[in-house]
């Protein structure tokens, strides 16, 4: 993958070169602010893009606006953006277009090498990528809910978590200890009770998140 990185803390930012580097895939720039993200998605026209949502010159949202931008306008490019805290806004607005090719991780999963770069793959490769504490706070909300979501089944709501974190049938079959069989009926029975018509599996995987993060 041919991959531009932004960050403004140093250590991080040639870290993530390192790692990258280390798994085969080519840095084409890393950068430390949010301008100089879009020049060099421009520039290099990038499979992926990492990038920190807080940067120069106000370190609050600068990389997540960065990131929008460079979903409109350069579709063709995977965005995952790395966090230090858990904002459900932030996964929200990246999604809100209602396609794949993009994710939100908390910084602390870098450590986890190998989750990380198949984070990476999934999303460059069409899907979602959400981080598991993300996805915690928003099962606990949708439990609490009177929406379609908390209507699910606490199995299925199991199912959705899983669906949001980007997870494949099998993994969600291995993670619960069922079928893939079993997972695909779940998830079926979970489109049907959010109202999501029939259309690629993809679409309404992603639609479905949507409609997880979205309860208030």
């Amino acid at each position: 993958m041919r991959i531009v990185i932004a960050e403004d803390e140093a250590l991080i930012r040639r870290g993530l070169e390192l790692l990258l580097q280390d798994a085969r895939h080519e840095v084409v720039a890393s950068v430390d602010d949010a301008g100089a993200l879009t020049e060099a998605v421009a520039a290099f026209d990038p499979d992926l893009v990492v990038t920190d949502i807080r940067m120069p010159p106000t370190h609050t949202d600068e990389g997540l606006q960065a990131a929008l931008r460079i979903r409109r306008d350069h579709p063709g490019t995977a965005v995952v953006v790395l966090s230090q805290h858990v904002q459900r806004r932030y996964a929200r607005e990246l999604l809100a277009a209602g396609a794949g090719r993009v994710g939100y991780l908390l910084k602390q999963r870098i450590a986890d090498v190998d989750t990380f770069l198949a984070d990476l793959h999934r999303v460059v490769d069409g899907g979602t990528a959400l981080d598991p504490d993300v996805v915690e706070v928003m099962l606990g909300r949708a439990a609490r809910s009177e929406s379609a979501v908390g209507s699910l089944t606490p199995r299925q709501q199991e199912v959705l978590a899983l669906v949001a974190e980007g997870r494949s049938n099998s993994s969600i079959a291995a993670k619960l200890f069922l079928t893939e069989k079993a997972v695909v009926q779940h998830v079926s029975r979970i489109y049907d009770a959010l109202g999501l018509a029939a259309d690629s599996d993809a679409h309404r995987r992603v639609q479905a998140v949507i409609r997880f993060l979205d309860r208030d």
